[in-house]
């Protein structure tokens, strides 16, 4: 069982990065390992299927140069390969003038990240393209648009096993063994022989990566985001997706609406702290995700100066009023009998030792070894340009 590459993780950022490997080299002997029975269980399908233009990122850092990059090379394979998505746009909207200044430093963000044809909003403006949605000042942002990952990923998987690249399911790795001239992936079932593993293992990605760089200066900490959808009868209140201006000391864009591609409409999410890295649900519980959540120096710090934002994220997890209120500065009309309970994703967070919540791509890497530690969103809509990236420093290694 020895393999040029080996990745660990079929969520939309190891496929992509497979993808993008064999289209550079047809030769190579690729496997990737999944510990589920099918591609993008965690992160990557349980998000809200918006293709992110890159306008919030800081200019020159990972996210807005993948997101911009990754953006246009996600449309091109689409349209080559017959995958459903639709450009929608968005409004981003400030409730109060007191979010104008915020707003207007997003403005300019995306300018110098390359969009074009963004354009401030009135309130009356806001109120052409969404009747009814209010605010002091908007953004409508063309370029944003809507998909589903998981039909994303499950086509990034059609065409690697088209061309030859293994991968096996139900394969967690409990070890990474690296040797002189190659690195050992071990498994409950078994070990595997590569030149160089890559490792995008989301929600586990620093347990993974602290096992081959056991001081790395990072934790991801899990955050819950819960959705309501809007009744059928309900709908109309949303044409496409609203957005809030972002808190800019919080890395979560807030409460917002989405028009998914399926045409229902979602809610949320919020940002609950989690006590289970894959824990869906109100009261799932893992001892040791947990235990190292509590014990990372850097989360003492986060609950010291976001304690308040944090309570009030749990309050509204547990209270459909706190929710509806946070909605209605978007929608002032959206009542609670609007919405239906809709599903939930957990979003790995990095965290810093300083407590200071890292808002950017983290890759780590030595000579046989690359490991994906921090990929949230836009991770998705950059998907290709990382695997990209990460497959020119494969080749390099080789």
């Amino acid at each position: 069982m020895k393999y040029d590459v080996i990745i660990i993780g079929a969520g939309i950022v190891g496929l992509a990065s497979a993808l993008k490997l064999r289209e550079k080299n047809h030769s190579l002997k690729i496997l990737i390992l999944e510990k589920e029975d099918g591609v993008a269980r965690h992160q990557t399908g349980n998000n809200s299927g918006v293709i992110h233009s890159g306008i919030y990122y800081k200019p020159g850092s990972l996210k807005a140069r993948n997101c911009v990059n990754g953006y246009k090379m996600l449309i091109d394979f689409c349209e080559k390969n017959e995958v459903n998505y639709k450009i929608s746009g968005k409004v981003i909207i400030a409730s109060s003038q007191n979010e104008i200044p915020a707003m207007e430093n997003i403005f300019k963000r995306g300018e110098q990240n390359g969009l074009r044809g963004l354009k401030k909003l009135t309130p009356e403006e806001i109120r052409e393209l969404e009747p009814h949605a209010d605010g002091a000042g908007g953004i409508f942002v063309p370029q944003t648009g809507i998909i589903n990952y998981s039909e994303v990923s499950e086509k990034y998987l059609e065409l690697l096993q088209n061309s030859d690249v293994k991968i096996e399911f139900r394969k967690r790795v409990e070890d990474i063994i690296v040797r002189n001239d190659h690195c050992e992936v071990v498994t409950k079932h078994g070990s595997y022989q590569s030149k160089i593993t890559v490792t995008c293992a989301g929600l586990f990605a620093d347990r993974l990566s602290k096992i081959t760089h056991p001081d790395l200066p990072l934790r991801l900490i899990p955050f819950r985001g819960e959705y309501y959808k809007l009744k059928d009868e309900k709908k109309y209140l949303v044409n496409t997706l609203i957005y809030p201006v972002p808190d800019p000391s919080f890395p979560f864009l807030g409460v917002h609406f989405t028009r998914m591609i399926n045409g229902d409409v979602e809610c949320g999410p919020n940002a609950v702290l989690s006590f289970k890295r894959e824990g869906y649900k109100k009261t799932s519980f893992d001892l040791r995700d947990t235990f190292e959540t509590i014990t990372w120096s850097g989360f003492h710090k986060i609950i010291k100066k976001h304690w308040r934002m944090g309570l009030g994220e749990f309050y509204r997890s547990y209270n459909k009023k706190a929710f509806v209120k946070a909605l209605s500065k978007l929608i002032p009309e959206i009542k609670e009998d609007d919405l239906i309970p809709g599903g939930a994703g957990v979003r790995a967070q990095a965290c810093l030792p300083d407590g200071s919540l890292l808002d950017d791509f983290y890759i780590c890497e030595d000579k046989r070894i690359i490991h994906v530690c921090n990929a949230p969103s836009p991770a998705a809509t950059a998907s290709l340009s990382i695997g990209d990236f990460i497959s020119e420093n494969v080749l390099k290694k080789l």
